[in-house]
């Protein structure tokens, strides 16, 4: 078993090998990635460009300025009459001085603008993904493949301005090269040639280490999130209960330590071969500098170039070859920032596949013959089990339908389906005669609420909670306590010390944790903030006591009324108040029909209310 899982590691690590001819074609995508930060501030953009234009002279300039300072020095040295010359000299000085702090101010107007950019950028692209998650359909939020997608680019949200900084500091640097080349090549143009010759090898090494590097961050994305998903697991007041009770805090701990000790010796195996490898290849470059640097003293010795030229070759090759490594350096690494870089827009390129058609059914209002199931089909992906197969029937306009079955049936995967959060894979879905797929899709939603057994609990205010039910309401506070008296939430609300705005949940500061039966209060006020035509409750009062189950199904008929409504429960004393009752099991219809007409078939539903009401007994 561990020799399988090991080849496996290997052959994703050699899958995620990245070819030269990849990471030049990963360049594709800066001028996409420029847009948007275009988009972010054009005014920051072009400051940032100009900025960096003028700081890109500076160094030339001021090896030049000192070259002519250290001559005038030697020049008064020689003749002491020349006293007068000195005024020269100190506005030569004055003059490098100035370049100094014009660096220094430019520099750190860069590093503004950088920060400015970063984060708006981080801001825009945050929310880019959250809209952009917001068309993305629920079947892709389940599957592990497009979690991976997800995760790789949430990570680019900040950071990213690092290859922007890059980019904008590599036109930089060559630029101050340009000039500086200029100078070398007066003297030597085969100066210039040993400056490639003595970076190559360091950059040959950091591009094929920067390579590897990314190939093993991106091959562990599943184990990265597991992670993070261990530590989270691990330290959260949504899961101290289990782990307290259960002794878990051992098993996750030691999980966590076998996976992240797996990965750092992958990582600390890459970092050890890239350490050795780059002292050697630099070991080589500097040897290559240093011959280009006795060249020059020789030939100041000899009499052939000036002191202040000398200042000047020495300088210059010295910039020129760590500018120039440094952009074989930051070229590697752009690279690398540009691969990454698509995994943001692998994201953004992720289509839904459920939309709405491009021209769309005006939606019944009121709806008049209701929802037909004609041979209905749907497995999830990556399963072979059929979630539900051949399922037709009615639910009629203004109709009460419970659904009832084992845990597995079906049941949600029905209502996930009447609410086009998914789509048939067989059969079709009728709303008033046209299939549900010829509707506008927010408008179909907008016309069902739907509470589901596992709702999320928003740390929120106990106010905001209640409104996610209709969110373009969140205002209106009459509505939102008029819902809470009618889910019973306004119990719950009035024993909170910030009532409406009361923070719910821990996580943050004073907020205050609820009852599971407290918190189900809360979700249900978000059906009555909803004016639907379809009602479907999943669940509804899994965690409310007897008296208060009953009080508020009183209140849900009166909810209902005019209205379709669709109830999943255990409990048989919530589901005899339907008009029919559907049983599902293994995914197929088995029986439908009112309480009374079930009983009377003596079938699975009678069976199952047999056994419930025997536990009362």
């Amino acid at each position: 078993m561990a020799k399988k899982e090991k080849s496996s590691a290997n052959s994703t690590d050699a899958k995620e090998q990245v070819s030269w001819r990849e990471r030049f074609a990963a360049l594709g995508n800066l001028p996409a990635f420029f847009k948007l930060v275009w988009e972010v501030s054009p005014g920051l953009f072009l400051g940032n460009a100009a900025l960096r234009l003028i700081r890109a002279a500076i160094p030339a300039a001021t090896l030049y300025v000192g070259k002519l300072i250290i001559d005038q020095v030697v020049a008064l040295t020689k003749h002491t009459d020349t006293g007068h010359d000195t005024n020269y000299l100190w506005w030569l000085v004055a003059a490098e001085f100035g370049l100094a702090i014009l660096s220094t101010s430019l520099g750190r107007a860069v590093s503004l603008m950088d920060s400015l950019l970063g984060d708006l950028f981080a801001n825009r692209i945050s929310i880019r993904l959250m809209e952009h998650a917001a068309t993305l359909d629920l079947e892709q939020f389940e599957d592990a493949t497009f979690y991976d997608k997800l995760e790789r680019a949430r990570r680019q949200t900040s950071g990213r301005t690092v290859l922007l900084s890059g980019v904008f500091g590599q036109v930089q640097e060559l630029i101050s090269i340009g000039f500086l080349a200029a100078g070398l090549a007066v003297y030597n143009p085969w100066l210039l040639l040993l400056i490639l010759v003595a970076v190559t090898p360091s950059f040959i090494g950091d591009n094929y280490f920067n390579q590897r590097s990314y190939s093993l961050s991106r091959s562990w994305t599943p184990e990265r999130r597991e992670l993070d998903y261990l530590r989270y697991v691990g330290a959260s007041d949504e899961t101290a209960k289990e782990v307290k009770i259960f002794g878990l805090s051992n098993f996750l701990i030691d999980r966590f330590r076998s996976l992240s000790w797996e990965y750092y010796l992958k990582n600390r195996s890459l970092a050890i071969s890239r350490a050795g490898w780059g002292t050697l290849l630099t070991g080589l470059g500097t040897a290559g500098y240093y011959g280009a640097y006795v060249w020059i003293v020789m030939r100041a010795v000899s009499g052939q170039i000036s002191l202040g030229d000398l200042t000047f070759l020495a300088g210059s090759f010295r910039q020129v070859r760590g500018s120039l490594e440094g952009i074989l350096l930051q070229f590697s690494s752009l690279t690398q920032e540009a691969i990454y870089l698509q995994d943001l827009f692998d994201y953004f390129a992720i289509e839904p596949l459920i939309h709405s058609p491009k021209t769309v059914r005006p939606f019944p209002n009121p709806i008049r013959e209701g929802f037909v199931f004609e041979n209905v089909g749907f497995k999830y992906t990556n399963s072979d089990r059929w979630a539900l197969r051949n399922l037709s029937f009615t639910l009629q306009a203004g109709e009460k339908l419970a659904l009832v079955g084992e845990n597995g049936a079906g049941k949600t995967t029905l209502v996930k389906l009447l609410a086009r959060l998914y789509d048939p894979a067989e059969g079709r879905i009728l709303l008033d005669g046209y299939d549900l797929r010829e509707y506008d899709l927010m408008e179909l939603r907008r016309n069902i609420g739907v509470i589901f057994q596992d709702y999320t609990r928003f740390k929120m205010s106990a106010g905001i909670n209640i409104a996610v039910g209709d969110i373009d309401e969140r205002t209106n506070q009459p509505r939102i306590e008029t819902s809470a008296q009618r889910s019973l939430a306004d119990t719950v609300i009035a024993k909170l010390a910030g009532g409406y705005d009361q923070q719910l949940g821990r996580s943050f500061g004073k907020g205050v944790e609820l009852s599971g039966g407290e918190w189900q209060k809360v979700a249900l006020g978000r059906a009555y903030m909803r004016d639907a035509q379809l009602i479907i409750l999943d669940e509804p009062t899994a965690a409310l006591d007897a008296r208060a189950e009953y009080e508020v199904f009183q209140r849900f008929g009166k909810l209902t009324e005019g209205k379709s409504s669709v109830i999943i429960s255990h409990r048989f004393s919530t589901v005899r108040m339907a008009d029919r009752i559907l049983v599902l099991e293994n995914g197929t219809l088995l029986e439908i029909g009112s309480h009374y007409e079930l009983l009377e078939k003596d079938g699975r539903y009678a069976e199952l209310f047999g056994l419930q009401a025997r536990g009362y007994q």
